[in-house]
């Protein structure tokens, strides 16, 4: 009785073992490590899964999926356990360490007869957790114990690590105590290449300085001038906005925003809400977004971003091919990031895409990662894991069937850890040798070798891989840094479509190129052409932009450039003088020619003058040929025929030189204008004086006296004449000796011609001229006033009276008017002064004359004189 009992205990005791067992490796995946047993062990560290702080503790089966998260439901490929969250997409560099350890253990050439092998730890973000995977490797279990080895075998001779510059930082310190060698697989980080700090760090990415530039170039490219930045709050987050930040500077282009995202990730999520409100910036609708993935997700979770107008972002880091992986089953966020762009520096692992496509359930049985990801991404069980309600997965089962996974899109960080894990065999594989040829050994344990004896192989690295690149750790080499430009074209059945669209290239900061096809490229949906993110409109041709204080450079005011002033182009701060031949358009976009103008005999207003001097020399003339006909009348013989006859054709000439001031000027027609100008008008002038003269010298002669008499017998009068014209002589000689007219261009009075014109020469000259004709017409005035009321027949005083009044109104007038305008306006005030001067002289003098010759012939007789005569004295 007692033996069925006791099997019975056994065989219920090895049931509840079992069903433990299977408990443990159905649910207990969350183990700190993972392990490639090898003779060889290389230590690497990958954030395969990260901690929600204080959120939620409890342990979930595979069957329960994530969506008990209100806040989380959208995060499916992360698996949510015991307060954690696994990133399968990370998975991708644990699969390239077992592609490279392969690889490397099959090359006959390249560490023979040593296998090598790796112990994977969780990389934490958060700078609590930062040394705990460290100190699990050096503790050699799976709860550390500080300055404490448990395990002294198959102990690394190197790390690989560095997603993060932080985490290479805090972990490379604790390295140093051992001489451990860090080989980064992360961006390079100017802090981390400081040989006094970081003695034993080694970055395999190169020195990255294109980024910045071709995130600058893109912007440029679209015009893009009002941007927002979001970037990690960490050493590179913080270096990437730096440069960024001096890039944009110099191409005045600037930062509407900045937010800057904690490197800690903390699921406090019960009130906290992002710091940015993308609602807010109307007008920045593009977006630079530099950080992991992680990030990314953490950015989301954090502002309400679904509210906020869809914009434009440009990750600086390739991120868009993993937004099916993290925002699986919101359609709405993801085609939020539809027509975003991707800066993607990804380069072909040879042979890898072969090994991801022929992997199977059954390939890694002992590693839990690896049967959990099958569960996560195929939804059945490995043959090695049999648990819950799913089914064994089938044997035709592999990665190619289901292209989509994230893990089949190689990423720059697997190019990087490939290359890692080659430096680290080449440098083992050299160091090897050189023990060998030290002397042989009987024993050949791998574990005598130490740490601290890679260090001389790998500072002296050099090795061509199987891409064809050229391996060193020379800061100095140039590398020719190449970016594929990809546009989110959106997602078809939870799958990331991304197109490139482009490249930038650069050989170094004075020799790159940024390449577009904009054809290719989709917007946001929201987004009918290409978007605008401006602070204010640019100023188009025709406008200058006007900077405003204490405001960014990309906000200013648009204003209108000013007469014969021209912008042709977008943005300009200046506008452009037109030359003094040309003049603005009403758009003040182009400069046209001037149009040369003068005074014309085209023109109505010269045409007019001329008509009007035309009729007044035919007049003068008619008068003329009157008066000779008639010239033994008595009226005509009264006052000296002579002086009449004279100053008819002086009058002749006045009107005829108007004809000197119309038509193109030339140097000799601006002479011949004053000279002429000044002598007729004397001659004309000086032959008025000498007929009053002459009036008053007949009247006084015929009383008592003698002096009289013999100043009009002996004919003074006749030579006031030479001598009136004799001085203007002089005055026209110092004219022309000292200033003469001569002809000019002025482009400056009319906006749309270019006036030729005589000037002046000097000024001072021309009123001296002026005001020796408004003396000569002074004293004519005052004489012939005087002698207005003489008893004589024939005394024409009253007629010279008005004529010189006419005249030294006109003149008079002449000045202020002729001050007051300008252009062609000048020169038509100066013909009409002339013209209505010598108007006014012929017809106050000569024309009662005619009238009497002409109409009443009978009164230009002596008889009737004498009768007339006659009759007042009776």
């Amino acid at each position: 009785m007692s033996l069925p009992l006791l099997c019975l205990i056994l065989l219920l005791q090895s049931l509840f073992t079992l069903g433990e067992v299977t408990h443990q490796r159905c649910f207990d995946y969350w183990k700190p490590s993972t392990y490639m047993k090898a003779d060889i062990i290389l230590g690497a560290f990958i954030p395969i899964y990260i901690t929600m702080e204080g959120f939620y503790k409890s342990r979930i089966s595979f069957e329960f999926k994530p969506d008990i998260f209100e806040n989380f439901v959208w995060i499916q490929p992360l698996l949510v356990l015991s307060g954690l969250l696994v990133q399968w997409k990370n998975y991708e560099h644990l699969l390239t360490f077992y592609f490279a350890m392969e690889e490397i253990n099959k090359d006959a050439h390249l560490l023979p007869n040593v296998t090598l092998g790796f112990h994977l730890y969780n990389a934490f973000n958060s700078h609590w957790r930062t040394l705990e995977g460290p100190l699990v490797w050096l503790s050699g279990r799976s709860e550390f114990i500080p300055n404490y080895k448990c395990k002294t075998q198959h102990k690394a001779l190197g790390i690989i690590a560095g997603t993060r510059s932080e985490f290479s930082a805090a972990i490379g310190t604790l390295l140093e105590l051992y001489k451990v060698p860090q080989v980064t697989y992360g961006t390079f980080d100017s802090m981390l290449s400081d040989r006094d700090t970081f003695p034993s760090l080694y970055q395999m990415s190169p020195k990255d300085t294109a980024l910045t530039q071709g995130v600058t170039s893109l912007l440029l490219h679209f015009g893009w001038k009002w941007v927002g930045l979001i970037v990690s709050d960490d050493l590179k987050g913080k270096e990437f906005l730096s440069d960024l930040k001096a890039e944009m500077v110099s191409e005045d282009i600037c930062v509407a925003f900045t937010e800057k995202l904690q490197a800690t990730w903390n699921f406090q999520l019960t009130s906290e809400v992002g710091k940015v409100n993308l609602i807010q910036h109307t007008k920045a609708n593009v977006h630079v977004f530099y950080g992991d993935t992680d990030d990314l997700v953490f950015f989301c979770m954090k502002t309400e971003i679904m509210k906020a107008r869809r914009k434009v972002w440009i990750m600086a880091k390739s991120h868009l091919v993993y937004l099916e992986s993290v925002f699986n089953e919101q359609n709405d966020l993801m085609d939020f990031f539809e027509g975003s762009f991707s800066f993607s520096k990804k380069k072909d692992i040879p042979g890898f895409n072969h090994f991801l496509e022929a992997l199977t359930p059954s390939q890694y049985p002992d590693e839990l990662y690896f049967n959990k990801f099958w569960i996560d991404n195929f939804y059945c069980s490995p043959p090695t894991l049999l648990c819950g309600n799913h089914k064994p997965c089938p044997l035709n089962t592999s990665l190619k069937t289901k292209q989509e996974i994230n893990v089949m899109v190689p990423s720059e960080p697997s190019f990087s850890i490939w290359i890692a894990v080659y430096v680290m065999a080449h440098a083992l594989h050299k160091m090897l040798l050189r023990t060998t040829e030290m002397g042989p050994h009987e024993d050949t344990n791998h574990d005598r070798l130490l740490p601290w004896q890679l260090h001389p192989f790998l500072r002296t690295i050099q090795f061509t891989n199987a891409a064809g690149d050229q391996i060193c750790f020379d800061e100095n080499k140039n590398h020719v840094e190449k970016y594929d430009v990809q546009n989110f074209m959106g997602h078809t059945n939870h799958y990331s479509f991304l197109v490139k669209v482009g490249e930038f290239v650069s050989r170094s900061p004075q020799d790159q190129g940024l390449f577009i096809n904009e054809v290719m490229i989709k917007w946001p949906s929201n987004f009918h052409q290409t978007p605008q993110s401006v602070c204010t409109q640019n100023c188009g041709p025709g406008f200058w932009k006007i900077l405003e204080d204490e405001r960014p450079i990309c906000c200013f005011s648009c204003v209108l450039c000013p007469e014969s002033y021209i912008s042709n182009q977008t943005d300009q701060q200046e506008c452009i003088p037109c030359p003094l031949q040309e003049y603005s358009n009403p758009e003040r976009t182009n400069c046209l020619p001037k149009l040369v103008t003068f005074l014309s005999f085209e023109d109505s207003l010269g045409m007019a003058l001329a008509c009007t001097a035309l009729c007044f020399s035919v007049s003068t003339a008619v008068v003329l040929g009157t008066f000779l006909k008639h010239q033994d009348s008595p009226i005509v013989k009264a006052n000296n025929r002579t002086l009449s006859f004279i100053l008819l054709i002086s009058l002749l000439l006045c009107f005829l030189c108007s004809f000197l001031f119309i038509g193109h000027p030339s140097t000799a027609s601006c002479i011949l204008q004053q000279i002429t100008f000044a002598l007729v008008f004397t001659l004309a002038l000086s032959t008025v004086l000498a007929k009053t003269i002459t009036v008053i010298l007949a009247f006084r002669a015929l009383k008592p006296g003698r002096t009289m008499r013999r100043l009009f017998v002996s004919g003074i009068h006749n030579s006031v004449i030479p001598i009136c014209v004799l001085i203007q002589f002089i005055l026209l000689g110092v004219w022309l000796g000292t200033s003469p007219p001569y002809i000019e261009a002025d482009a400056h009075s009319e906006h749309s011609h270019i006036i030729i014109l005589c000037n002046k020469g000097s000024l001072t000259a021309f009123y001296c001229v002026l005001g020796y004709l408004g003396i000569l017409a002074l004293g004519s005035f005052t004489l012939a006033f005087l002698a207005r009321n003489l008893p004589d027949t024939f005394n024409e005083a009253k007629f010279l009276t008005f004529s010189m009044l006419v005249f030294c109104s006109v003149w008079v007038t002449f000045l202020p008017v002729y001050h007051s305008t300008k252009d062609k306006a000048m020169v038509t005030v100066e013909v009409f002064s002339i013209l209505a001067s010598s108007a006014g002289l012929l017809g106050c003098i000569f024309f009662p004359k005619c009238y009497i010759i002409l109409v009443k012939p009978d009164e230009n007789s002596l008889k009737y004189f004498k009768n007339k005569t006659q009759s007042r004295k009776n």
